[in-house]
């Protein structure tokens, strides 16, 4: 990657939107929200690096992305997001993956890994032998005519305590690692700093593997196949 590009990342939250410039030191935290519309959020980010230039753009999106397009409206953020045109609004090239995958990205080492994301809600995302696949088991059923995001999600944690919700965590870690053959499970999100313990063949994944894996997006050593919008 050409150092001379300055690189701004995204990573669009249900209760915030991080920013972090090539060069910064550490991201900048925006509220978001339930009612968070995109030109709301590009006004916002734009006002708080307006003194740090940047030549690209990395967006990390809370739903399923196509072809570097949010597929469907968010379900933890406002209306407004689908056909939303960044590159126009940014003036900047701008690549838009799923924000799990992204996290993925920044944190992976090789082999078959599986990131959950906890936070607002649950993300995911897989990387198999480099090839990076997002994932949409958060509003799959779960139990209960519940869906794993209601279980893992902060509905899930609010509703069960701190403890069971712990418990469930575990729960499905086995699950899907057995179910994906995984070989090692990555778990980020603002809530995963409530785990008293990591269930087994886990690893936690930093705050920086989504600002690391945005920067990746605009790697040129990287092969473009690997990335499967």
């Amino acid at each position: 990657m050409k150092t001379s590009r300055r690189i701004l990342v995204i990573d669009v939250g249900g209760t915030h939107v991080k920013v972090l410039v090539t060069g910064m030191k550490q991201p900048i935290m925006i509220p978001s929200g339930p009612t968070l519309a995109p030109g709301v959020m590009i006004r916002q980010v734009k006002d708080a690096v307006k003194n740090f230039p940047y030549d690209l753009v990395s967006i990390g999106y809370p739903g399923p992305v196509v072809h570097g397009r949010p597929l469907r409206e968010p379900h933890n953020l406002g209306q407004g997001w689908v056909g939303f045109d960044f590159r126009k609004a940014l003036g900047r090239p701008v690549k838009v993956i799923n924000d799990a995958a992204m996290q993925a990205l920044g944190g992976y080492k090789g082999g078959r890994l599986l990131f959950l994301g906890l936070g607002t809600g649950l993300g995911s995302a897989m990387i198999a032998d480099g090839v990076v696949e997002p994932m949409e088991l958060a509003h799959l059923p779960y139990k209960r005519g519940k869906s794993y995001e209601d279980y893992l999600g902060i509905r899930g944690l609010k509703r069960l305590g701190r403890k069971r919700w712990e418990r469930q965590v575990a729960k499905v870690v086995s699950l899907l690692r057995e179910a994906l053959e995984s070989e090692e499970v990555v778990l980020g999100g603002g809530n995963v700093k409530k785990l008293k313990k990591l269930p087994p063949g886990t690893r936690l994944g930093s705050n920086e593997n989504a600002f690391r894996g945005g920067f990746e997006l605009w790697n040129e050593d990287a092969d473009e196949r690997r990335f499967r919008h």
